[in-house]
């Protein structure tokens, strides 16, 4: 089969872990429209709560995922998988039983204990090669903004009929269907990934968050997820107390999130066309800004709030999409696992900082503050993207290359780099791996493999 293409193993594995996925992520995604509303029968309700609610699920990710791939490594990737969707199965268990918002609050937590992204992504990984990974972990993205989707429309319809309870009891379900799948259709990986191309390393860290143009873009993953979960804090409340009803929410949402889709991948397409990336980075940024105030004047009205919501998903949608290729460009060849679990944690402390900032804001002040705040947050986020560098595009090249010793390394990495079309050489000789960073119009791959020794 051709290298351009995926083969059966990449198809099934892509469906399936997408699958698990999606299936997790959708019971996530359906509290956010809900909770504010229908979460007020609770004991100890409070805005404040609601968004310890929303939130702790990301503080758990975030301590959690590296861990939890770092196991993965030592106990197997599918073992791993499993207890994870087992204890966030457990968590939904304990918050759809939940009498109070603080009992519910433990339950998220636990859910969030249950930090499967890394293994999965190394599962991922470990069934896919080199050239096709891109498109394996595309159909996982893809997956999980449609999960977001269906979540805005399900949310409202199932918490209308079965309360709160019936979302948790829903997504532990979809966490026992994610076992099944886990254990039946996804493949089992026989060879496992170098652990640099797929899991953070803790001695990479320090290094990783030094780096300038890295640390940019893992504040602004942070930034942006704060933002995302304080809106939906206190945002279901203004539509209703503009009297659009919960059941009808999805009515607003889900025309918002299509349209947004639509009108961000043309964007997309001519940002890289024309090699205009920052500019449309900054770009969106300041859409985002714009978006926010326009919530915060418009709060009252449900056409405002669309309108608003509409420029701020097409910014979101087109943040989200470039920032995880953008660090996989600008991290050193042998540490791109590494900086995306870096990155990965940022997104899931943000979630919980925005649950926690928005709950806040509401219990002193009110939602138009919320919104004004996730302005100002915003605005800050532009001023630290200003100086951001957009490196040339590259492609990613792992070679095997059998050498002995850290000098042989030294030696291998001067001949890689001088190469055409090599960009950056990292030979790891305790993984007997050599991690390429290339222009993809003038290297030769035969060239690089006789220097490896392969041919």
């Amino acid at each position: 089969m051709s290298s351009s293409s995926l083969n059966h193993l990449e198809k099934r594995t892509a469906v399936s872990l997408a699958s698990v996925f999606a299936f997790r992520m959708l019971g996530l995604f359906m509290l956010m429209p809900v909770l504010a509303i229908y979460g007020q029968e609770l004991e100890g309700f409070s805005p404040l709560w609601v968004g310890l609610a929303i939130g702790a699920y990301g503080l758990t990710q975030a301590l959690l995922q590296i861990p939890m791939g770092w196991l993965s490594d030592k106990f197997g990737r599918k073992r791993v998988i499993v207890a994870g969707l087992l204890m966030f199965a457990l968590g939904s268990l304990i918050a759809a039983m939940a009498d109070s918002i603080y009992m519910m609050t433990l339950g998220r937590a636990l859910q969030g204990m249950g930090a499967i992204a890394s293994a999965v992504l190394a599962l991922a990984a470990d069934l896919s090669r080199d050239e096709q990974r891109p498109k394996v972990m595309a159909v996982i993205g893809m997956c999980i903004g449609l999960s977001f989707a269906f979540a805005m429309l399900l949310g409202p319809m199932i918490a209308a009929s079965f309360g709160i309870s019936g979302i948790f009891w829903l997504t532990t379900a979809l966490a026992l269907c994610g076992i099944v799948i886990v254990l039946t259709i996804v493949p089992t990986a026989v060879n496992r990934a170098p652990k640099g191309d797929t899991l953070a390393v803790f001695g990479d860290i320090k290094k990783l968050m030094k780096n300038p143009q890295l640390a940019r873009l893992d504040l602004g993953v942070m930034l942006l997820h704060l933002t995302l979960t304080a809106v939906f804090v206190v945002l279901p409340s203004k539509l209703m107390s503009g009297g659009f009803a919960a059941e009808q929410h999805w009515q607003l949402y889900i025309p918002v999130l299509v349209l947004a889709f639509v009108l961000m991948v043309p964007i997309m397409i001519i940002s890289i066309k024309k090699e205009k990336e920052k500019q449309a980075f900054i770009a969106s940024i300041a859409l985002l800004v714009a978006s926010l105030m326009t919530l915060t004047l418009a709060a009252n009205s449900v056409w405002g709030i669309g309108i608003s919501m509409l420029g701020y998903f097409i910014a979101f949608n087109f943040l989200e999409a470039t920032m995880p290729a953008l660090v996989s460009r600008m991290a050193p060849a042998n540490q791109k696992g590494s900086a995306m679990g870096v990155f990965s944690s940022g997104q899931f402390f943000g979630a919980f900082l925005g649950g926690i900032l928005g709950g806040y804001i509401a219990s002193v002040e009110s939602g138009q503050a919320v919104f004004a705040a996730a302005a100002l947050i915003g605005v800050i986020w532009l001023a630290i993207a200003w100086g951001m560098q957009i490196p040339s595009r590259s492609k990613l090249i792992s070679l095997l290359t059998e050498i002995d010793t850290e000098q042989q390394a030294e030696v291998l990495a001067a001949r890689f780099v001088d190469l055409e079309g090599v960009i950056e050489a990292t030979v790891v000789w305790e993984e007997s791996r050599t991690y390429l960073k290339v222009n993809d119009k003038t290297f030769n791959l035969e060239q690089a493999r006789q220097v490896a020794g392969l041919n």
